[in-house]
């Protein structure tokens, strides 16, 4: 049976006779702005039973139940205030995830007193339903804090509490990508970043000040936290929708079996479901194949790795620096991260540069024109570090290191907006396995450094330990000038890359015979 033979039933048309039914693929254009169904005779094993001529070419059956130009239900044709309704709440996370980690620096004090604790053991499905459970838990995790009896539970809640408001960082991207076509994502991704780092400055801001009232102390940060993680948790459930295309296709498949009674709609995520041990292989070995192989993964993720460890240090750092040499009490202690949110700030200002950079030199840089402002904030992380760490002295005003923390939150802000967007680029279809290799090297030197940083302190004392820091920051400034040389000779030596241009080159290939079989195909209704 030929596949041009299928038509719209709705139209009149006959259907061809067969002895077993063909089944139709719900699937997304290489547009995302077309739901459509396929012939899938070739994808569930029949395509011995149809024409040789026609099989590698199946047409489309334009059913008006499912296929629909401008479709509501597909995330990329959302109205720009819904867009932007999800991706503010969807970064929102991020950003309550940042805050948690750095306000609880301020409450440190009390609580070793109220818990007779040591500060070293202080500081040891679809998308929407992942975003509607781990909000919920994530606010419950600040509720199990705030009402510890003893710093283990405290431990165990804070670990449980990292492992739900991870959510912020794993899903935030994709919900972006699903919504924003490319080339108007990086306004979304730079929103998404100023969550990141940006909350690192804000929470603390208020939790110094909750710390400082003894009628509240620690617990009433906790409080706080819970309070507003409870508001965000009701603003998920009215402004958040499933972004995830195959869900959404998947759904609307089991929709029209039962409405029209007809088994053979399924959605491509139906038919090409992988299998367990292969879907676990390909998320947890092909991140760590990337990040140990490919010179480019490995590269940025030491870089922003250890960019990551420093900032995690001068979180857990700042406080105690500005109470020993400045005597500051905790509220203004706590005041002085606002140069982090400062220095997020300006670095988003350096990403809209970075955007005007990028289309003038794109056609002749490729992907390492997003590389630009890398360029000059590979200097910036070794010289903020080296003003912090020689300027905080009595005989020098506060306001001097405190600038030396926004350079290097510049820095940090236009590196961490870099590495997500170019890995992006390079890696195309296998982008999400190169983020993630970085991620795990970012979030396990995070984890890392500040395990040493009250010992490193008080060993090297805050000057030295801050300056070893940026000698080795100076000793990492080649490598983002190396990428903006040399990267497009080392992915075309790179067995991914090779694998992801013959991808293209398929694609185009195929989109090709697409577009020439949907010209003649006389039963075919263009909308």
């Amino acid at each position: 049976m030929a596949v041009g033979d299928i038509t719209n039933p709705r139209a009149g048309q006959p259907r061809p006779t067969s002895t077993e039914p063909d089944m139709h693929v719900l699937q997304t254009s290489q547009a995302n702005t077309l739901l459509s169904v396929e012939l899938a005779g070739q994808l569930s094993g029949n395509s011995g039973k149809q024409n040789t001529e026609n099989s590698s070419q199946p047409s489309t059956i334009h059913d008006p139940d499912v296929t629909f130009i401008t479709d509501p239900r597909n995330p990329a044709n959302f109205s720009t205030i819904r867009k932007w309704a999800i991706t503010i709440t969807a970064c929102a996370f991020t950003g309550l995830s940042a805050a948690a980690i750095s306000s609880y620096t301020m409450g440190t004090t009390t609580m070793v007193q109220d818990l007779d604790c040591n500060t070293f053991d202080a500081t040891e499905f679809g998308r929407f339903r992942l975003y509607i459970i781990s909000s919920f838990l994530f606010m419950l995790s600040h509720v199990m804090i705030a009402l510890a009896p003893n710093i283990q539970t405290v431990i165990v809640a804070r670990l449980l509490g990292g492992s739900f408001g991870s959510t912020g960082a794993t899903l935030v991207g994709g919900t972006i990508a699903d919504i924003w076509k490319p080339h108007e994502r990086g306004f979304p991704m730079a929103l998404f970043a100023i969550a990141a780092l940006g909350s690192t400055g804000l929470a603390p801001l208020l939790a110094g000040w909750i710390e400082s009232d003894q009628r509240l102390g620690w617990r009433w940060i906790q409080w706080a936290s819970a309070i507003v993680s409870g508001v965000y948790f009701i603003a998920v459930l009215l402004f958040l929708t499933e972004t995830r295309s195959d869900i959404i296709l998947t759904r609307l498949a089991r929709k029209i079996r039962k409405g029209k009674n007809d088994e053979r709609y399924r959605a491509r995520a139906e038919i090409e479901k992988p299998k367990l041990l292969e879907l676990i292989k390909t998320s947890s070995i092909r991140p760590i194949s990337f990040l140990l192989t490919e010179p480019t993964v490995l590269s940025f993720s030491i870089w922003i790795g250890f960019t990551w460890g420093v900032l995690f240090c001068f979180i857990d750092s700042i406080s105690g620096e500005m109470e020993s040499i400045y005597g500051f009490s905790v509220g203004e202690r706590g005041t002085t991260y606002i140069c982090l949110t400062i220095g997020s700030l300006f670095g988003w200002l350096v990403n809209m540069y970075q955007e005007e950079l990028y289309r003038k030199h794109v056609g002749k840089k490729g992907p390492e024109a997003r590389l630009c402002s890398a360029l000059v904030a590979a200097f910036f992380l070794p010289t903020g570090m080296l003003i912090y760490a020689w300027t905080a002295r009595p005989t020098i005003h506060w306001i001097v290191p405190l600038i030396g923390l926004t350079v290097f939150m510049v820095g940090t802000f236009v590196i961490y907006q870099v590495v997500f967007i170019y890995l992006a680029d390079c890696y195309g279809p296998y982008a999400s396995s190169a983020l993630a290799g970085q991620s795990l090297c970012r979030n396990l030197l995070g984890t890392i450094f500040p395990l040493f940083t009250t010992q490193m302190y008080s060993k090297l004392t805050y000057k030295w330990a801050n300056t070893l820091f940026a000698l080795i920051s100076v000793a990492m400034i080649p490598i983002p000038y190396i990428l903006f040389i040399y990267g497009a000779a080392i992915r075309r030596r790179s067995t991914v890359c090779q694998k992801i241009l013959a991808l293209a080159e398929e694609k185009a290939s195929a989109d090709e015979k697409s577009s020439s079989t949907n010209t003649t195909t006389p039963n075919a209704k263009h909308p």
